[in-house]
């Protein structure tokens, strides 16, 4: 079904599909909210359709092998054995795409109103295609994935970005989704909850409160800026793109530890109820079951397990100018379920439970507690919702002055955002988190 696009009272009627201000993307999005009809209800494990715990290892897992299972994760340091805690055990790679096409002279992106499950506010804006193997493989028995053929066979468009990132490495083992935009020409038929939105448009929509939803934020930061993508004399650094590499490789070789799955019934200081996989101290998140109901998902209706954070996440960029070219402070972050074990992250990385006294340097306690810098960007945003539940932070651009950090400590580096873009050609370089506050800083741009 297809829908025109009917425009309020005292604006313009747009192109059909096409929505140029954000008076008319106010009007599309309060139409999907009532449109859909979304339920979301906690339920016990025994209630999980197809869900079973597995009873040798303790593991939560779907009866088709699919999707993804609950397991165990153990830390060794030097040989000796350290924490463990549950962690999403999803090897399959699925698709996060981006359509994009030139209308007018401006490159629009087809944005989807999506509901997931763990959404705190139902609908999200979500890429063009957002599924799972599993999803557009269609082990659920659901619908076609809608768009899935301009990403890939006889179909497909012109490729601008193909690369495999990496998801939270505190809650997900080496998750890795494929970061796709593809640029078609020509009249694409549209969907009610798709619409082309101008690419400053969606950048704008960032400084909005849970309404760019994590998989689009991560397409967005692998598209290259607008007219930048070869500039004719690049900006000046601090460091060259050689000096960035060999202090990441270095950051690497600082690690003296390595993860590895165990069954979920070894983990200590952990305990599975009827109704939750909880740690004993009730500080860090729980595993959770829910009940779904979505009549606009290619499947209505389904069960699934949720990680649900307690609190609240902290993602900073301090920047500052350098040489007259603005630079961030990105730190090299290791986290226990990275393939790689380190990426680079913002300056300030706090996960949900975190204190500020986890924030070891006392400038960098400053600037997370708003004592320190002019805020330039300040918004929450929401982490995937097809997994976590209400998974929020707060993310936070903050520029400082000359005198900061002059000299930088070991594992952080100054860098400029066109470096940063750049290293996102490829995968396993820049987190979830960075690659969002990226993201954020186009916003600024604008």
């Amino acid at each position: 079904m297809t829908e025109q696009t009917m425009s309020p009272p005292g604006v313009a009627p747009a192109r059909t599909g096409v929505l140029t201000t954000f008076a008319e993307f106010e009007h599309w999005w309060a139409q999907r909210h009532q449109a859909g009809r979304f339920e979301v209800d906690r339920i016990p494990f025994a209630e999980l359709d197809a869900w079973r715990f597995d009873p040798a290892t303790g593991n939560l897992g779907h009866e088709s092998g699919r999707f993804f299972t609950v397991e165990g994760l153990r830390v060794l340091t030097g040989g000796a054995i350290g924490r463990a805690q549950p962690i999403i055990h999803q090897p399959e790679i699925g698709i996060l795409g981006i359509l994009v096409q030139e209308i007018d002279g401006v490159l629009h992106c087809l944005m989807q109103a999506k509901m997931e499950p763990g959404n705190v506010n139902v609908l999200q804006l979500s890429p063009t295609v957002q599924a799972t193997r599993s999803n557009y493989t269609q082990v659920h028995r659901g619908a076609n994935t809608r768009y899935l053929e301009f990403f890939s066979g006889a179909r497909r468009g012109e490729v601008l970005v193909d690369v495999l990132q990496s998801e939270q490495g505190a809650w997900f083992w080496r998750k890795r989704n494929r970061n796709l935009v593809v640029k078609v020409d020509g009249e694409v038929a549209l969907d009610d909850d798709f619409r082309w939105l101008p690419l400053p448009l969606v950048h704008r929509l960032l400084e909005i409160d849970n309404l760019v939803n994590m998989d689009s934020r991560t397409v967005l930061s692998c598209m290259p800026p607008a007219g930048n993508e070869h500039p004719a004399s690049p900006a000046p650094a601090l460091h060259s793109t050689p000096e960035i590499l060999s202090w990441f490789t270095d950051a690497k070789t600082w690690c003296d530890w390595h993860a590895r799955l165990i069954p979920l019934r070894e983990v200590g200081g952990w305990s599975t109820t009827a109704d939750e996989i909880v740690d004993d101290e009730h500080r860090a998140f729980r595993i959770i079951g829910v009940r779904v109901a979505a009549g606009n998902r290619e499947v209505s209706r389904w069960t699934q397990p949720l990680l649900e954070p307690r609190g609240k996440g902290l993602a900073v960029f301090v920047t500052k100018p350098i040489d007259g070219t603005l630079h961030l402070l990105v730190q090299a972050r290791p986290e226990t379920g990275l393939l790689d074990l380190v990426e680079i992250g913002p300056t300030i990385q706090l996960s949900p439970g975190d204190e500020l006294s986890a924030i070891e340097h006392p400038l960098l306690r400053e600037v997370a507690s708003g004592r320190l810098g002019k805020t330039r960007f300040s918004t929450e945003l929401s982490e995937e919702g097809g997994r976590f539940l209400r998974a929020l932070a707060d993310y936070r651009i903050v520029e400082v002055d000359a005198e900061f950090f002059v000299e930088t400590p070991p594992n952080y580096c100054w860098m400029t955002a066109s470096q940063l873009t750049k290293l996102l050609r490829h995968g396993h370089y820049v987190n979830i988190e960075a690659r969002s506050l990226l993201a954020c800083l186009r916003s600024l741009a604008g």
